[in-house]
Parts: structure tokens; sequence; C-alpha cells
């Protein structure tokens, strides 16, 4: 079979790979034998964003900057809808100007087409960046990399946020060689994952952009597409809605339960995706190992995120003396901190790095195949739907494996047909509003198991009596499984009677 070229649209684009490296690591770079032998270039850039004062451009995912470096200025504007990421590619125009001011009249037709229609009298600077930089320019065989290590800060007033990045840009050649040169330096160097660009850092400075959990949007599909294209975009909106939620885990104390819960759910898709690549001729790809890895050490702080912040308070709500689980609340804080900082560990460290550039490798490789997508898709769903279908026929039967063999069975079912759903979306969303219903309660009853290996662990760290508190949480959660026994009888009824809405 051939190969997929990467995407390359009538528009000049911009291929990259963003990085981030600890100031403490610079000069190991440096010395990296990929370039100690290359004499590097130096220079001072000073960056203006511009935007109207309600951030039209942003919302509109347009950048547009004016960059002092060498003496003179350089007018760019960016047209990136969707293009963030740790591998961005963006419709990008550069024409230099005669002076510190826009001249949006010098920028080609099809940039300025993509300015929202009345919007050049509104726009202002409302941000800047002041960076160091040193660029390498590296010649592999028919491939040129870029590789920018950028240091310096973002500014707004009195506001400033450090920078300190190394950016890898595909100047020409294939895509390849840029993966080749940032694997190479992801083996020798603690790079970490940055998905957010200095415009991005920028506006959640001013706070035009606020960090906030993101879940999962749905992927616009073509149905005569080529399937393993389609999975190439299901992948990447998975992979974008992790790094969505990156950055606002990573940079509070104390974050919202939400981002970890969300970054678990763009991995869970993911997995299901991948396992819907059986249904094609395309072998899973060799970094599954990693990407369960993954789900696994951010796994334990959601568990404790749930009993802490949802179960316990669930409880001591229907309790006529809560202060009686009082106890629990600083030994279970206490293991929810070890686990928060096991997951900072891992996403520390430099395997999600690795983990992500063979992943985007993969997408950007993938086969040519003449299966296409509502072909893929519908066999998929079927034989999703026969398994859950086989298993919910013996419910009154399952013990308590196999009503997670069940719950395993209604989430994959439930992601493949949400990234099926947009095509169908009015069709569709009968089906997915009781199957997500189903997957609730199976989700519930699975709680529980989890529950009584936390309060395991909690009687193992305590050097207090906890054994009453402990009876009342397993005692609450034992009644609450019999009545989730019963609804879960009720909606798979309920769910049985509806027609799969891709065979229609």
């Amino acid at each position: 079979m051939g190969r997929l070229a990467v995407n390359t649209p009538a528009l000049p684009v911009e291929t990259e790979i963003k990085l981030a490296l600890s100031p403490e690591h610079v000069r190991r770079l440096r010395r990296h034998p990929l370039l100690h032998a290359i004499c590097p270039t130096r220079a001072k850039l000073h960056t203006v964003y511009f935007d109207t004062p309600d951030a039209v451009l942003l919302r509109h995912g347009v950048t547009l900057r004016l960059r002092h470096a060498r003496r003179r200025w350089l007018q760019t504007l960016k047209a990136c809808p969707g293009a963030s990421g740790v591998l961005a590619q963006r419709a990008e125009w550069e024409t230099p100007v005669t002076a510190a001011r826009l001249q949006l009249d010098r920028l080609p037709p099809e940039a300025q087409a993509c300015l929202p229609p009345d919007t050049g009298a509104a726009l202002s600077p409302c941000f800047e960046t002041v960076i160091r930089r040193e660029t390498w320019d590296m010649v592999q065989e028919a491939a040129r990399v870029e590789i920018a290590l950028d240091r310096g800060e973002v500014r707004a007033g009195d506001l400033a946020w450090p920078i300190s990045e190394l950016e890898l840009e595909l100047k020409h050649g294939s895509a390849e060689a840029l993966f080749d040169v940032a694997e190479a330096l992801v083996t020798a160097l603690p790079l970490g994952l940055e998905p957010r660009s200095k415009a991005q850092r920028g506006y959640q400075l001013i706070g035009a952009l606020p960090l906030t959990p993101t879940k999962a949007m749905l992927p616009e599909l073509d149905g005569g597409a080529p399937a393993l294209k389609s999975f190439a975009d299901i992948a990447r909106n998975c992979l974008r809605q992790f790094e969505a939620n990156l950055p606002g885990f990573r940079l509070a104390a104390d974050p919202d339960p939400e981002y970890i819960h969300q970054m678990r759910v763009a991995l869970r898709r993911l997995r299901a995706a991948v396992g819907l690549l059986r249904f094609t001729d395309y072998a899973p790809p060799d970094w599954v190992p990693d990407l369960k890895w993954l789900m696994g050490e951010l796994s334990q702080a959601r568990d404790w995120d749930v009993f802490v912040t949802e179960t316990l308070p669930r409880i001591q709500r229907h309790l006529a003396q809560p202060e009686r689980l009082a106890v629990l609340q600083p030994l279970a804080q206490q293991l929810r901190r070890v686990a928060h900082d096991r997951a900072r560990r891992a996403l520390d460290s430099p395997r999600p790095v690795q983990l992500w550039l063979r992943i985007e490798r993969t997408l950007m490789t993938l086969p040519l195949t003449s299966l296409t997508t509502t072909a893929w898709l519908r066999t998929a769903l079927h034989r999703r739907h026969r398994r859950l279908t086989r298993l919910g026929q013996r419910l009154q039967e399952l013990d308590a494996a196999g009503r997670h063999a069940l719950r395993i069975a209604a989430k994959k079912l439930r992601y493949g047909a949400e990234f099926f759903a947009g095509q169908r979306l009015k069709a569709s969303n009968r089906f997915i509003r009781h199957l997500a219903a189903l997957q609730d309660v199976l989700g519930g009853l699975n709680d529980a198991a989890v529950t009584a290996r936390l309060l395991d662990d909690i009687r193992q760290v305590s050097d207090v009596t906890v054994g009453e508190a402990l009876g009342l949480v397993s005692g609450f959660l034992a009644g609450e499984q019999a009545h989730r026994l019963a609804e879960l009888e009720r909606l798979w009824r309920e769910f049985h009677r509806i027609e799969p809405f891709w065979s229609k």
C-alpha cells in the first residue's frame, strides 16, 4: 500500500512541533550531537499581538502580529482554527512592513479574506512577547528543519509569564524528518508537552482566554472519505481535548477535578478509536501500551477526586449526623494529594512526549485505503452493538465482573456512536442519550467497587479509629447498589427497544 502524504493545501502552511524546555537544561540542548556542529544564529524578537477589545480575531482563530527583529518589522497573519497543540499546522502569511504599525493592505488577498469584516479600525495592541531566540538550521537528506530555542516572557502591562520552549519547524521536505529530529532530542532531553502557542498564553494572561476544563467536541467527518483519514481526524480530536486540559491541571495548586477527568475522557476516546481499527485492514499501532500506561497513571487521581468531591459529600447529605464521616476527610485528602503528585510526575516525564510524537507520526503517515468512513463505522458500530446486546440479554445473570464487561462494551459503543453522530446528529441523539444513561448507571456500580478499594487504602494509612466511618460509607453504598441494579434493568429495556441510528 502507498503512504498518505501530509495535506498540502494551496495556502502557505506552517508545520511545527512545540515542546517545553526548562532553562536549566539549555546547556544540554546545545551539546546535543545533532546541534553541536551547527553554528546557531541569535536574535532578539519583540512581537506585538493585535486584536479588537472584544477579541474578535481570537474567536475566529486568527492571529495577527508585528515582529521586530534584525532592524526590520515583519507583519504576520496566521489562520489556525483548531490548529493549536503540540503539533500545529497553520496557514501563515508574512509581509515586510516599513514601520511599527499594521499595514493590512500589504497582506495577500487570501490572507485579508481571513480577517472578520470591519475589524481593521478596531485593532490595537493587546499583549507582547520579548524573546531571545537561538536557531539551528538542520538539513537532513531532502528535508530542512529549523530548531529554535525561545526564552523570554509574554507581557501585558504589569503582568508577565515566562517562556522557555523549543520549536521545531519543517521548512521543506517530508514530515518524517521533523519527527526524526524531535524524537532524537526527546530521547536525550527532559522536554515536556506544551500545547499552547505564545498567542494563547498572551490571551490567557489578559483574561480573554480563561483556563477552563474542556469537554469533547464531535469531529466533523466526511462519510465518503477514506476510513483511515477519518480515524486520523478522530484521533487528533482526542489529542486536542487532552492538550486543552493539560495546562489547567499543571498550573493550579489545587486544580479543578474536571481537568484530569477530561484528560482521561480524551484518552479513553482515543483508545476506543484505536479499537475501531480492528474493523479495517490496519493493525493497531505499537504505542497502545504507552497509552494504557498514561491512563493508569491518571486513574488514581480521578478516583480520589470522585471520592473526596462527590462520594463523601453525597453520603454526608443523607446522614442525620454528617460529622460522623469527618475523620475520613483529612485521610482521603492526603491520599488524593499523593495520587495527584503521581499524575504530575507522569505528565512531566519524557514518556508522554515520546508517546505524542509517535501518535502524531502515525497519523501523518497512515496508508491509503479504499474503505470509506461510512462503511467502516457502520460495520464497527454493528459489531459493538451486537456485543453489548449479547451481554445485556444475560443481565440478570451477570455478576460484578460481568457488569464491568457490560460497562466497557457500552462505553466503546457510545464513543463509536459519537464519532459517527456528526453525520446524523438528529437521528443519533436519542440513541446516544439512552446509551449514556445506561453507561452512567453501570459507572455508578463500578464506582462502588472502586470506593471499596479506596476505603481499604484509608484503613491502611489511618492511625485513628475509622471503622465506624468506613462502615457507614460501605452500608450506604450497598443500599445504593440495590437501587442501581433495579434502575439498570429498566434502562436496559428502554435502550434495547431503540433502533440503531446507523442502520437507517
